[in-house]
């Protein structure tokens, strides 16, 4: 899939320059595609310097977290919820700590750190799997939550924010929040109609119903509050939990008697292995999308759908954003090379940066994890995964745009 997806990038920017040489007259696309090749290049190596501290800062603390025994405890608290929606799994069963570490890692936005775990849950799962061949209700239930994005502190986001010189990093933080849970309300609320899941069974409300008044509470008190006040309660609220995540980390591993230097220092190493097997996919990606764009066939892709849009009376703002949509089903390196891309080409703080931002915060590489976790396991037959995992992404697009109008106007 993604051999596809890499080589038509080139193929279509090929297309793009000799048209525009043999038929434009203009043979300037291939100096700019070599120029684009090397900047990306270079502009590769800048974002992982700070992707390296990004990942081991966070995997360290996430270390702290599981020594202090703060996922037993998240595990034990959804423990009643995870018996109602995946029966099939016993109470106690190692899958279920392995779930909660895994939402904990997709939380705090860490998905390259966050999928080792993942696989782990899978293996888990398959062991109470009847038919090894096909997907249970638990692992699809799973792969779904998981492909709907379940980002609740944004950091890779922020530190590519920062990287390409955002006086604001956080400043995406509540329209992150508020289209990650559409995309994962509407991945649990399809599983559960395929799957015949009692959401109204009284331990699931009891769950769900806080939650979703909080939520209701919460915009409808945003409602009130201007475009300027939006992005203003954005930062602080986004800068706060942060520092607040981050400081009770440290206080409950030091309460708990967890030598949090040693355990940071012992979840850092492996935040730097992760982080450095990402730099050959950012290289490849990011060349291969300035390549794209440098030939001019990106931004006539982007002028067709423009029309369209015109055509429809609607606002085109949103279009620069889309290339980070379009490609995020199929991979996670593209969408970021995509992300990155737009910010350097539209501006950090430009609205089709913010948009795309929100996207990539809330939607996820469905088949990218759909090939990855049940290829990781034999599973053959997905049921009905594809389709409620597509329609959860499809979900998180058009909330990440409906919000960034709504923040930014």
């Amino acid at each position: 899939m993604l051999n596809g997806l890499w080589l038509s990038f080139f193929l279509i920017a090929a297309v793009a320059g000799f048209s525009r040489w043999l038929i434009g007259d203009d043979p300037s696309a291939f100096a700019a595609m070599i120029e684009a090749l090397f900047a990306m290049a270079k502009l590769s190596v800048e974002v992982m310097v700070l992707l390296f501290g990004t990942m081991t800062l966070w995997l360290g603390l996430l270390r702290i977290a599981e020594q202090a025994g703060l996922v037993d405890i998240l595990a034990r608290l959804l423990g009643p919820l995870f018996a109602r929606l995946m029966p099939e799994v016993p109470r106690g069963h190692p899958a279920l700590g392995l779930i909660t570490m895994n939402f904990a890692a997709n939380g705090l936005g860490l998905d390259n750190a966050a999928t080792p775990i993942g696989l782990k849950a899978m293996r888990s799962l398959q062991e109470l799997n009847p038919n090894k061949l096909v997907a249970s209700n638990a692992q699809i239930l799973f792969l779904v939550l998981n492909a709907s994005s379940l980002t609740l502190l944004p950091v890779s986001i922020f530190m590519y924010r920062v990287q390409q010189g955002a006086q604001d990093p956080t400043l995406v933080f509540l329209p992150i929040l508020l289209a990650t849970s559409a995309s994962s309300l509407v991945g649990l609320l399809s599983v559960a109609f395929m799957q015949r899941l009692r959401l109204w069974d009284p331990v699931v409300l009891a769950y769900l119903v806080p939650g979703a008044l909080l939520l209701g509470g919460f915009m409808a008190l945003l409602a009130g509050l201007s475009a300027t006040a939006l992005a203003a309660l954005s930062s602080l609220l986004g800068n706060l939990t942060l520092f607040c995540v981050i400081l009770a980390f440290v206080l409950v591993g030091a309460l708990r008697r967890v030598a949090v230097y040693e355990q940071f220092i012992e979840g850092a190493r492996e935040g730097f292995d992760i982080a450095k097997s990402l730099l050959p996919y950012l290289v490849a990606m990011l060349c291969a999308i300035g390549v794209l764009r440098a030939s001019g066939a990106l931004e006539f892709g982007l002028d067709g759908i423009r029309w369209l849009v015109e055509m429809l009376g609607w606002d085109t703002r949103f279009v620069d954003a889309l290339p980070t949509a379009l490609v995020k089903p199929f991979s996670g390196s593209a969408a970021r090379a995509m992300l990155i891309e737009t910010m350097q080409a539209q501006g950090v703080d430009s609205f089709a940066a913010l948009a795309a931002a929100t996207i990539q915060g809330s939607t996820e590489t469905t088949f990218y994890v759909l090939a990855v976790y049940f290829g990781a396991v034999g599973i053959q037959r997905a049921r009905h995964a594809v389709g409620c995992a597509l329609l959860a992404e499809l979900a998180g697009v058009i909330a990440a745009i409906s919000v960034t109008y709504w923040f930014f106007g």
